[in-house]
């Protein structure tokens, strides 16, 4: 296993992600799958996750959207009452399907979205760029959907742009090509929009060269809405425990910034309001009895 997880660029990543959704043949599968993700995030404290879906995926592979949404809902549920972890879900589109294909998807998700708080086009970007998916993205917001796009992770900077003009998106998933856009930059900052870095993932498909390398040090420093994830934690041997650890050991992070990383976490999540000052709260609250006579 340890093998087949050593990825020589993006498109061998792809292929064994690929395999992997080979082996889920039942719908019952995700209800484990999601409630065995959220156990191990709980056990990095973690208190609210948003879990990205592709249901096209299995969809081709003859499962029913319904029976899949179901079982990850059920998975949701036992989670939280087990551990207390909130969780929504975001519907991955994959851009490789095409236009029509996301469409598609928005109906399964206009008939049968609990949960679901948010959209996003994952997949091979390289290839598909987001602007031919601008009318998905507008009829997604009038169904009251947030707005995700993975951009500038296997393209330039040109990506983000589409994204965030065509697609009008809330927050970029990776946006690892935005340091080479000084302009992009100050949009970013600007408009506050949010960028997912994932540190591992990064480095692990060849992104980056390195972890010393890899640009979220500079989104922090700059005042990007920058938060840390983790990807497909599995498929990376990582967890949020890991990203944190590893961006104290390679990249300076003190407990401090690391602490803002988590409150930029909360800012640009898709919590209600009210929720989302809750949570922000509890962290300070648990922040400042851990540190002390330490206070932001």
């Amino acid at each position: 296993m340890k093998a087949l997880f050593k990825y020589r660029d993006f498109t061998h990543f792809i292929s064994i992600y690929t395999l992997v959704d080979d082996h889920i043949l039942d719908e019952r599968h995700f209800e484990r799958i999601t409630y065995e993700l959220l156990e191990s995030e709980a056990g990095c404290h973690v208190r609210y996750v948003e879990l990205s879906f592709s249901p096209r995926d299995h969809i081709r592979r003859g499962l029913d959207y319904g029976e899949m949404l179901d079982a990850i809902n059920r998975g949701r549920r036992r989670a939280q009452g087990e551990w207390g972890i909130k969780s929504h879900i975001r519907v991955d589109l994959v851009r490789n399907y095409g236009p029509e294909a996301a469409m598609e998807t928005l109906d399964l998700v206009e008939a049968e979205g609990e949960g679901v708080i948010s959209i996003d086009i994952g997949g091979s970007e390289d290839r598909f760029p987001p602007k031919p998916f601008a009318e998905a993205y507008r009829r997604a917001r009038e169904m009251g959907l947030h707005l995700v796009a993975h951009a500038g992770e296997a393209a330039g900077p040109e990506s983000i742009w589409d994204a965030v003009r065509h697609l009008g998106v809330e927050r970029i998933g990776h946006g690892v090509a935005a340091i080479r856009d000084p302009e992009l930059m100050r949009y970013l900052r600007e408009r506050g929009v949010a960028v997912e870095a994932c540190p591992t993932s990064n480095v692990l498909i060849g992104i980056v060269p390195s972890l010393e390398e890899h640009p979220i040090r500079r989104f922090y420093d700059y005042g990007l809405l920058v938060s840390a994830n983790t990807d497909d934690p599995s498929m990376f041997n990582t967890d949020m425990n890991r990203e944190y650890l590893r961006l104290h050991r390679h990249l300076g992070f003190t407990v401090e910034e690391l602490f803002r990383l988590s409150l930029n976490a909360v800012e640009s999540s898709f919590l209600p309001e009210g929720e989302k000052e809750e949570l922000r709260e509890s962290f300070l609250g648990e922040y400042r009895r851990l540190m002390g006579r330490h206070r932001l």
